[in-house]
């Protein structure tokens, strides 16, 4: 049943938590943590997102603060390290954040960016992990078919796990999968997933080997693990630069799947410069534990955003349960 919207804003707080390095275009991350008789649960689509598109990250944090989620399969989960657009001689600092893991994924195709800067910071993620490590690459539909197909096999020397969300369209994604076909590197599907009408259109198109899935974007722990069922692909379980208490849902959905064949993207608790918790869930050995978030007094006290920052979130949270009410 949907809480009332009083009930959901009694014990909100917002929070303005600073980054270490500019990522997705922003330096400070806003959050709104709501106590649920379950728990605590976050709810934070990014501020450009329209309430529709929103309502999805209400319906999940509802679902996590107000019922227990499923019973997990794993109490720890590998996860990779985040490297932003950062120039080459700053990556070994960056992956330094993340101890113990053994996967980089690469942000590229930044705007305004130039591909021989990309292949440099790939190049420096590939040196700091060594051989045995694994790279991956992330263009956030940044590149058309053709740059695509010239930027991966620029990549190629790499050893590339996958390549995600290159293109923005699925049929974009259908051609590129057919023209690398000598290059072995498969297509992960990020915002063709999360932001479809129908997120399992990529997988009955073939135009995707992999499912990157984000809990929240997608209405719910068992929301997003029934879309991985029924797609049939293997699935990353990523973050949207969450504090510890949302990163903690993404936790339980990446435990909550029977096969987890890639290390997941729930280590961005290290690209923030603060965070909520007193035990934050940072990557530790290369893995971050199963288990709820509970934020600290003094930290959300300590990081509040200011009183107009935390009317316009009780606004769009107002709004977004009008749109998930029946």
């Amino acid at each position: 049943m949907l809480p009332e919207v009083d009930d959901l804003l009694a014990g909100m707080r917002v929070v303005a938590l600073p980054m270490v390095t500019r990522f997705r275009g922003i330096t400070v991350r806003e959050a709104a943590l709501l106590p649920g008789p379950a728990g605590w649960t976050e709810f934070a689509p990014f501020v450009e997102y329209d309430d529709e598109e929103a309502a999805a990250w209400l319906a999940a944090a509802i679902d996590f603060g107000w019922s227990e989620p499923p019973a997990p399969a794993r109490d720890v989960v590998l996860v990779n390290a985040t490297v932003p657009a950062v120039p080459s001689g700053a990556v070994a600092g960056v992956l330094a954040r993340f101890p113990g893991c053994r996967t980089a994924k690469v942000k590229v195709a930044e705007p305004g960016g130039r591909l021989e800067d990309d292949v440099a910071r790939v190049r420096a993620a590939r040196q700091v992990l060594g051989p045995e490590g694994r790279v991956r690459i992330d263009a956030n539909a940044g590149w058309n078919v053709d740059e695509a197909e010239h930027a991966l096999r620029a990549l190629s020397p790499f050893d590339l796990e996958y390549a995600e969300q290159p293109c923005a369209r699925l049929e974009e994604l259908a051609e590129l999968r057919d023209r690398i076909r000598d290059l072995a590197i498969p297509i992960a599907a990020d915002e063709s997933v999360r932001k479809a009408a129908d997120p399992l259109a990529v997988a009955r198109a073939g135009a995707a080997d992999v499912l990157v899935v984000k809990a929240a974007p997608l209405g719910g722990v068992r929301r997003a693990a029934a879309l991985v069922a029924e797609s049939g692909l293997p699935a990353v379980v990523s973050s949207a630069i969450d504090t510890s208490v949302g990163l903690a849902m993404g936790a339980y959905l990446a435990a909550a799947l029977p096969e987890l064949q890639y290390d997941c993207g729930l280590g961005t608790a290290a690209l923030l410069a603060a965070d909520v918790a007193g035990e934050p869930l940072l990557p530790v050995d290369g893995a971050i534990e199963v288990r709820r978030s509970t934020p600290s007094s003094a930290l959300l006290d300590r990081w509040a955003a200011p009183a107009e920052r935390a009317t316009w979130w009780a606004d769009r949270i107002r709004r977004c349960h009008a749109l998930l009410a029946p």
